[in-house]
């Protein structure tokens, strides 16, 4: 049996594109990798932005946590620094922000297409490293997801259904919500183990590697009696009292 390992982001997070990034570095090293699957869970860092919302970043940043807009600016120049040091692209200037339903809602498609994973980079390149931004755009979204080996006309159903993995999107977070994630990227291994935020690859690692113990643990040896291996039985000794 794999090892299962879900993992809840959204696009608008450079901490998730940041987290998936390290992520894969400590599979990579992982000496069970091909009993890994991992899975890609929905959260919206912000529901309650209308269907079709987009802005920019910046600006967006700088009211939210109440700074002015060279400091927001400055804080996505050290993201970009940290995004540089795993060999990620990110643009500092010009991104958007918005509602990412419909992204959530084309992931779970994609799951059932096995082209989750492309997807995801897909959106998280356009996101973070193309000029052209990605939010706000259906024919966008419906071009990164061709990019990812989707059908486009599929892909556009999907889009034309507004109900169409409504249901999967809503069950994750509520999922979300009942292990208690507060915010993404949030890793859980087996339901069992959990890694909150975009740690350093070695502590991916340890969780992984306590996942795989769980898995087959060591043998408890409850009694050590006669019995009889390679080299023969062991032999009583003798009843002398005879």
């Amino acid at each position: 049996m794999a090892v299962q390992v879900e993992i809840w982001t959204d696009i608008n997070c450079p901490f998730c594109y940041l987290g998936k990034r390290r992520f894969e570095q400590a599979l990579a090293g992982f000496d069970h990798r091909d009993q890994v699957r991992v899975v890609h869970r929905s959260f919206e860092l912000d529901p309650t932005l209308p269907a079709g919302h987009s802005g920019p970043v910046v600006a967006h940043i700088a009211e939210k946590y109440g700074i002015s807009e060279a400091q927001a600016a400055a804080n996505e120049r050290g993201i970009a620094a940290q995004a540089q040091a795993v060999g990620l692209p990110y643009r500092t200037e010009g991104r958007d922000f918005g509602n990412s339903f419909d992204m959530h809602r084309l992931l779970h498609f994609a799951l059932e297409r096995g082209r989750q994973e492309e997807l995801l980079d897909a959106l998280y390149e356009g996101n973070f490293a193309d000029e052209k931004p990605v939010f706000g755009d259906r024919e966008r979204l419906i071009e990164l997801a061709a990019r990812a080996g989707l059908d486009a006309a599929e892909v556009r159903a999907t889009l034309d259904d507004p109900q169409a993995y409504a249901e999967a999107v809503r069950a994750d977070e509520q999922t979300a919500a009942e292990l208690g994630a507060t915010g993404v990227p949030f890793f859980v291994f087996d339901r069992t183990y959990g890694v909150s935020g975009a740690q350093p690859p070695e502590v991916f690692t340890q969780a992984l590697e306590r996942a795989w113990a769980d898995r087959a643990p060591a043998l408890q040896v409850l009694g050590d009696g006669d019995a009889c291996g390679p080299d023969g039985c062991a032999v009583p000794a003798a009843d002398d009292r005879g």
